[in-house]
């Protein structure tokens, strides 16, 4: 598998950030080189043409339209991240998501 880089958004970007922190732990376990960086959606435009995949957090699911707009014309997965992992922060859950993609 390659080395990705995934997004991952919510409002301010503060319950996205210990998500992407366990998945980044949950990913260095398994020998994984994934790079899982949190933002706020304001911060979508900078990072979409050097990522691999956006998750939106699932209280913010309104934005994928306009997130699946920037994302077309590139190789960006847009995806919903799921309640029953997000409101645990689980994130070895959160990288079998992920991973159902690649």
């Amino acid at each position: 598998m390659k080395d990705l880089s995934i997004l991952l958004v919510c409002g301010s970007g503060a319950s996205s950030g210990f998500m992407a922190t366990n998945i980044n732990k949950a990913a260095k376990k398994r020998g994984l080189n994934c790079k899982v960086l949190a933002r706020s959606k304001s911060e979508v435009d900078s990072y979409i043409d050097s990522i691999d995949m956006v998750m939106i957090g699932p209280h913010m699911k309104h934005i994928k339209p306009e997130v699946d707009e920037k994302a077309k014309e590139r190789d960006v997965k847009v995806v919903i991240m799921k309640k029953s992992y997000y409101a645990l922060l689980d994130g070895d859950a959160a990288l079998d998501h992920i991973l159902t993609y690649y």
